[in-house]
């Protein structure tokens, strides 16, 4: 027990003082790292005080900057949105005034065809292809070539504004994005150091692998700018030649009509004219008729009125065959009996001839009576047909400007 309990060790006064000198100069060697360490940490707090105000107004100067190309670039998807609204607005009133002139177009069409099928009802002489059917075939192939080309103008502006709407997708869904990237901008901007939404954020110091570049981002919207400007461009071209062809195949329409309805007059003149004739012919050859019809009578009274003399003579030569003896003498009588018998004789053959002539020109007058008639019925027809049926349609044609 004596054994485990020491007495603490003794030092000398050297001992002493060279542990107290000792611990002196440890003490002063970590008072001077304290002090070096509290100048280095001051300055170091103040360096990056420094270093993160600099880099938070970069930051924040970054965002600004950012900010104003987001408007710049919404501005013009703005202004490239507008003007491709209003030329879409444009192009369909233009597809519209082109479906109204194509729907214009059948009326007239059927009126054509319909004049054609009426005039297939013109008879004999008159179905002759004359200068109103060659203009209305015109008539008929201009307003087929009208539609064809209408159709295919149609079938353009629809295509244009599929395309002019398709890049009017492009354009607002990029102006969304750029107003969702604004809005989170703008709310990045307005952060500060004592904002009480900020947080920390695992992982978050890092380059998504989906991002694009700032001149990719830039080239995105330019091209869809380009794009945009590109179509409206087409679109305005496209409506320019719709306008020029609505004009053109309305002058066309106009001027054929106009040529069709001209060559329809004409005709009718024509036909009331050669009716008129006709009619005269007609009424002459009927007072010819009523003229040759007395004149048979005339001669067929005076054949009549030869008989009697012709018995006479016949008579009074029989009866003087009777005379007895030399009284039967070759006088001057019986010569100028015999010679009254070959005269009558004559007259009644000339008569006879003459009334033969006279009943094979009645008949010819009486063929060329009914063959008028005939003809006036045809060109009576014909006058209805086109006259009436024709031009009563025709009236309501106006081809007015599309």
């Amino acid at each position: 027990m004596a054994k485990l309990v020491q007495a603490p060790p003794r030092f000398t006064h050297e001992d002493w003082t060279r542990s107290n000198l000792t611990k002196y100069a440890n003490a002063e060697v970590e008072r001077q790292g304290a002090e070096r360490l509290v100048d280095e940490s001051k300055r170091l707090k103040e360096e990056t005080q420094k270093r993160q105000e600099k880099t938070q107004a970069d930051v924040q100067k970054k965002l600004q900057q950012r900010l104003d190309d987001i408007r710049y670039w919404k501005k013009e998807l703005d202004d490239k949105l507008a003007a491709l609204v209003k030329e879409i607005d444009n192009l369909i009133a233009f597809r519209t005034r082109v479906e109204k002139a194509l729907q214009s177009t059948e009326e007239p069409l059927h009126i054509a065809r319909q004049c054609l099928a009426n005039r297939e009802r013109r008879m004999g002489i008159d179905l002759v292809h004359d200068d109103v059917q060659k203009e209305l075939i015109k008539e008929v192939e201009t307003l087929e070539g009208v539609q064809s080309l209408l159709q295919r103008t149609l079938e353009e502006a629809t295509e244009q504004l599929r395309l002019n709407r398709k890049a009017k997708y492009l354009l607002e869904k990029d102006l969304k994005d750029k107003f969702q990237a604004q809005d989170i901008d703008t709310y990045c901007e307005n952060l500060r150091n004592n904002s009480q939404a900020i947080y920390f954020k695992d992982g978050c110091a890092k380059i998504e692998a989906n991002s694009t570049s700032p001149d990719e981002w830039q080239d995105f919207s330019n091209e869809n700018i380009e794009n945009a400007e590109r179509e409206r461009m087409n679109s305005t071209n496209l409506r320019s030649n719709i306008d020029g062809i609505l004009q053109q195949t309305s002058n066309d329409l106009r001027k054929q009509t106009e040529a069709t309805n001209m060559a329809f007059s004409k005709r009718i003149r024509e036909c009331k004219d050669t009716k008129g004739k006709l009619e005269d012919h007609l009424n002459r050859v009927i007072s010819q008729i009523k003229e040759t019809e007395e004149n048979i009578a005339r001669l067929k009274k005076a054949i009549a009125d030869k008989e009697a003399p012709l018995k006479l003579a016949h008579t009074r030569l029989d009866t003087r065959t009777d005379r007895p003896n030399v009284e039967l003498c070759r006088d001057a009588v019986q010569y100028r009996l015999i010679e009254e018998v070959h005269e009558l004789e004559n007259s009644i053959a000339q008569l006879q001839s003459r009334l033969a002539d006279t009943q094979v020109s009645l008949k010819g007058l009486d063929r060329n009576r009914l063959e008028l008639e005939d003809d006036i019925q045809v060109k009576a027809n014909t006058l209805f047909i086109d006259e009436v049926e024709c031009m009563g349609m025709r009236k309501s044609l106006n081809i007015q400007q599309f």
